[in-house]
Order: C-alpha cells, then sequence, then structure tokens
C-alpha cells in the first residue's frame, strides 16, 4: 500500500528545515531526516498513519517543532495550515486543498523562479494509482482535485509524490490519473448494468486481473465510485 514506502521531503530555509510528512514512528528514519539541519516545522498532507504517525516521537527529537495540517485533531497535529490558496510566509509554499483521497488531503507547490515542484501527498503518486477510500475518501472531490492540480503547475513542474519516485511532467502523470479514474467509472456502469450490486460483485469484474491482496482497498475505492456513480445520476 506505500509501495517503497512514504516519502519524506525536508526543504531547507533560512530559519531552518521544513519538513513535509515525517512519516511512521521510525526512529532511525527520523534521526536521519533531523540529520539535515534543524528543524523549523512540519507540514502533514493527510492524516494517515504512514505520513503522520511518527508527530509525537518527531515532537521529542526535534524539542518541540511545530506540525501544521488542515486537520491537526484527525492527524495529531498542532496547528491548521494556512488556507486554500495561501503561501507559508518562511517558504513561499502555496498551500493547496485537494481532498478525494482524505477529506483533508492537502498539496503544497514550490516555485522558485526556475523549477516549480508539486507535493502531491497521496493524491497522486509516482507509480500506480491511489485509492479514494470510501467514506473518507470522496470521487467528486478527487475528480475535482485533479483538476485544480492540472491548471495550478506548469506542464514542466516536478511532481514529488507521498510514495514512489519523482516524476518529471506532473501534468502529464495528472491527465493519466484522470483518463484513469474515468476509465474505472465506465468499468463500474458497465458492471451495474452487467447485474452486478455491491461494491464486493464489481471488485470481482473490474478488478479481476488485480492482486486479491488489493481488493479490500479496491472495494472501498469502488464504493466511492458507486457514491460518485449514484450523486450525478
Amino acid at each position: 500500500m506505500t509501495l517503497d514506502g512514504t516519502n519524506t521531503y525536508v526543504l531547507t530555509t533560512g530559519d531552518g528545515t521544513v519538513v513535509i510528512d515525517p512519516g511512521p514512528w521510525l526512529e532511525e528514519h527520523l534521526g536521519a531526516v533531523l540529520s539535515l539541519g534543524s528543524v523549523s516545522a512540519a507540514l502533514i498532507t493527510h492524516h494517515h498513519e504512514d505520513h503522520c504517525g511518527g508527530i509525537d516521537l518527531f515532537r521529542e527529537l526535534t524539542g518541540g517543532a511545530p506540525v501544521l495540517a488542515r486537520d491537526p485533531a484527525a492527524s495529531g497535529a498542532d496547528a491548521e495550515l494556512p488556507a486554500h490558496g495561501e503561501r507559508l510566509d518562511d517558504l513561499g509554499l502555496l498551500v493547496l486543498d485537494t481532498p478525494g483521497h482524505t477529506a483533508d488531503s492537502v498539496s503544497f507547490v514550490a516555485d522558485d523562479g526556475a523549477s516549480v515542484l508539486l507535493f502531491s501527498g497521496d493524491t497522486v503518486l509516482g507509480r500506480g494509482t491511489t485509492i479514494v477510500a470510501y467514506p473518507d475518501g470522496d470521487l467528486g472531490a478527487y475528480l475535482a482535485s485533479l483538476d485544480l492540480l492540472r491548471t495550478a503547475v506548469p506542464p514542466g513542474a516536478v511532481l514529488a509524490p507521498g510514495h514512489g519516485p519523482l516524476r518529471a511532467h506532473a501534468t502529464a502523470v495528472i491527465d493519466e490519473y484522470v483518463a484513469h479514474r474515468r476509465q474505472r467509472i465506465e468499468q463500474v456502469e458497465a458492471a451495474l448494468d452487467g447485474g452486478a450490486r455491491t461494491a464486493r460483485d464489481i471488485v470481482e469484474i473490474v478488478y479481476a486481473d488485480v492482486d486479491r491482496a488489493l481488493w479490500p482497498a479496491a472495494e472501498r475505492t469502488v464504493a466511492a465510485t458507486l457514491a460518485y456513480v449514484r450523486a450525478v445520476g
């Protein structure tokens, strides 16, 4: 589910390093992050444990560096991020609300004038596709978030995902994601027309060629797709 593990990004500023997604409770990993410089803050892309499960240890090791998230109660963060469309003053990072994978998912855009990086959390991965896990995950919101990201960065922006490798053309990856999700919606609709009724029925048809170990996650995504299909009529 985490591909090669969770990506933690460390950004250098004049006031110390800022960490995006400290990750799970792994002391060796957090120690390596802290070895890169004095940490001034951490930013959380969403509340899943593989991205923020190590927050308490992170605070302890940094001497109390603040942690910011869209939903502090869900992630265990100290305070809320700036509003959608605003920038973090010390970094100039643009904060974008990108719900869908989770209700509290956010992305960040960094632009130093020479290059643009899109820190997408789990909204867009470096390999494969992400889960939209019903009921926290919302497919309508997710599609809107993909549309937003598609226009928020230039074609040459680098994708810095929560899992998987960096990708040189973020917008091309986003286009692939939109096409894939539209294809899945059509497959779910076809399965319903063929007599399938439950999310499990649909998974057995649409995801027949997918490793069965991933079927529980696929079933939650199909549940989100069903909710979307029924909502749009």
